[in-house]
């Protein structure tokens, strides 16, 4: 009888049986445990379900609904579920693909039948039958001709799409839920008992395998959990994040828009999303120049050769714009990144290894090709204003310089009040030869440098492969918004390989002008319209008083009132506070709630007794009256509130 060997997280090393089932495994642990846990991770890589085996020697963890990984297959399983009720419902669905997600799952689907609404509510309910009849999920492997042969038999064309897509000796699996089966790698639960709560969430469109060139298919969102209060929770999340969405909040409150006869992913910025765009430019730009960059204006456009030598042309021309032809042979692109203009200022003088670190900063205007279906408000552009810098070090700097980005990224967070969020280090992946420029030497010298300096930081930190840029290993900054996504707000990325494009040097202490910098491209608060877009959901629009677009709404009771009012105006101009007079013929309950709605952090009443008395009523938002005080005090309370950057 042959055994292996199975590490548990404590370190503890136990023998079983060669093909153990995980199920088992969970079990010699205690029957209590086991009936708690959903699956496992193996080899801190690899998750699988309780029903699979182990072979070899291993390590596992086990993992319950409430670790990523056990959401991963609880969720993959529960779209078999609803892929079982609606091969019930509508039996002639063709069916594509079924992932989990971040938050629950989908399956794209092509049918005849346009799904509605109507159709979700009872999809749910035969998903929940389902789960009361109690299936199992059983694995098959299978062989290539035999799985092709029975999707074509089943009519299941998109199943077949991705076998013939598989490398020919790839393994093959089958996963049978009731009278479902469906190509598939797992993981998955060993029954469906424990998916209690159910909602179906959504219907969109989706091409087949993301190319417009393919059918449009129908997806279908779902979510399940182990229990109904937590789906409850999750219901409450959403609405409130539907409240938070920049998209809705940035109409309502004038704060940008879409021109369909401009044109998609092109926003304009109306005067107060301005504003709000111009307190972070100012911001963000005094704070470098306080950290010693410099900053510069560069061209949005260049000639395609400037992204040959950068190599973006090979490893991201899908992402940019088609060129221009000027005759003569000259094309211009409109840029999608700004680093090789800084390129080119470094490479306009003779530099002396005396004058490193050279910070160059820019808010850049950038353009990515991207597809109409991805476009979402500022979020996702075809035309973005990066806060962008490179700093040219010498490699003995590297990790003092990197330190000071990763400390300036700290204050920012902190002024802005950033929380929640966590350090990735992106690497490359070396099996991938066309995204990643192919020098395995400069690849593990800069990841293990970047490593070494966030180990030096003490900062938690998790890896990830293949999300490096084509140049460099980087530190991406991922913060959670508001709404529940990741995304990465700031980035720290380490660069070898544009000096050697560039053919950048500078004179050494040897006198020779043969010494090769290295370059740290960094952005911190992002590009201009990703960052107001997160800052619209945080604040829910109610922006703190130092970033709002306006600060200070003056409601004269009546037009005689209006002098004094436009007098205060003048007087918070002067101290640069952002202060708008209504001095419209309307009563001042309808102005206050006008003012309410529109998310102004202070409404100042002003009516005789002011007027008399120099004062000024006062309404927090959110507070309420404040009762009335010296007009010089309030101003003095507002300027120290916005000096200090208060977030409340």
């Amino acid at each position: 009888m042959e055994m292996i060997k199975v590490t548990f997280p404590d370190g503890s090393v136990h023998e079983f049986e060669k093909c153990v089932k995980i199920l088992d495994v969970a079990i010699s642990i205690s029957e209590g445990f086991a009936r708690n846990v959903i699956g496992a991770v193996i080899n801190d890589d690899i998750i699988k379900g309780l029903s699979e085996t182990l072979k070899e020697d291993c390590s596992v963890k086990f993992v319950k609904f409430e670790d990523k990984e056990g959401k991963e297959i609880f969720w993959h399983t529960s779209s078999h579920v609803m892929a079982l009720a609606i091969q019930r419902l509508f039996p002639d669905t063709k069916f594509g693909i079924g992932p989990a997600i971040d938050n629950g799952f989908y399956y794209d689907l092509d049918s005849e039948h346009k799904f509605t609404p109507e159709d979700l509510e009872k999809i749910e309910a035969e998903m929940k039958k389902i789960v009361k009849e109690g299936y199992s999920v059983d694995r098959k492997e299978v062989d290539r001709d035999f799985a092709l042969k029975y999707f074509a038999e089943k009519g299941q064309d998109y199943k077949i799409d991705l076998i013939e897509g598989f490398d020919k000796d790839a393994e093959l699996s089958f996963y049978e839920l009731g009278e479902f089966t469906d190509l598939c790698r797992g993981p998955h639960l060993v029954d469906v008992k424990k998916i209690k709560a159910v909602k179906l969430l959504s219907i969109a469109g989706a091409y087949w395998r993301g190319s417009e060139k393919n059918k449009m298919l129908q997806r279908i969102y779902g979510i399940t959990f182990e229990k109904k209060k937590d789906l409850d929770e999750y219901l409450e999340f959403l609405e409130d994040a539907k409240q938070r969405d920049h998209r809705k909040i940035g109409k309502e409150l004038g704060i940008f828009m879409i021109s369909q006869n401009v044109g998609a992913g092109l926003p304009f910025w109306l005067p107060k999303g301005a504003t709000i765009r111009r307190v972070v430019e100012r911001y963000i730009v005094d704070k470098e120049i306080e950290c010693g960059y410099e900053h510069v204006y560069t061209p949005i456009l260049a000639n395609v050769d400037l992204y040959k030598t950068s190599g973006h042309w090979d490893h991201y021309q899908d992402s940019m714009f088609p060129p221009m032809d000027l005759g003569n042979g000259e094309l211009l692109v409109l840029r999608p990144m700004n680093c090789p203009h800084h390129m080119e200022i470094y490479n306009n003088d003779v530099h002396s290894y005396k004058e490193f670190p050279i910070r160059i900063a820019e808010l850049g205007m950038m353009h990515r090709y991207e597809m109409s279906g991805t476009l979402s408000g500022l979020q996702r552009v075809r035309e973005m204003t990066l806060n962008d810098a490179h700093i040219f070090v010498r490699p003995d700097q590297i990790k003092e310089e990197f330190t000071r980005v990763v400390n300036l990224m700290k204050s920012v967070y902190e002024d802005f009040n950033i929380k929640n969020f966590r350090f990735r280090l992106s690497y490359r992946d070396p099996e991938n030869k066309e995204k990643y420029f192919d020098d395995d030497e400069m690849w593990n010298n800069a990841e293990a440098m970047l490593k070494s300096a966030m180990d030096d930081l003490g900062y938690e930190y998790f890896e990830a492969k293949g999300e490096a840029a084509f140049y460099g290993p980087k530190l991406d900054v991922q913060v959670k918004t508001a709404i529940g996504l990741e995304e990465t707000l700031s980035t720290i990325q380490l660069d070898f390989l544009l000096p050697e494009r560039f053919d950048l040097t500078y004179v050494g202490e040897d006198g020779k002008n043969t010494h090769r910098p290295v370059v740290i491209h960094r952005g911190i608060v992002s590009t201009m319209e990703r960052f107001v877009a997160y800052l619209i959901e945080e604040y829910k629009g109610a922006f703190p008083t130092w970033l709002a677009p306006e600060q200070v709404k003056i409601l004269p009771i009546s037009d005689k009132f209006n002098d004094y009012a436009n007098e205060l105006q003048k007087e918070f101009a002067k101290k640069d506070i952002r202060a708008v007079v209504d001095d419209r013929a309307e009563k001042i309950g309808l102005k206050i709630r006008e003012a309410q709605l529109a998310k102004i952090p202070y409404s100042l009443i002003v009516g005789e007794n002011e007027v008399n008395e120099r004062t000024v009523s006062v309404r927090k938002r959110g507070e309420g009256d404040k009762g009335s005080m010296k007009f010089e005090a309030f101003l003095d309370k507002i300027l120290e509130e916005v000096n200090s950057k208060v977030v409340k």
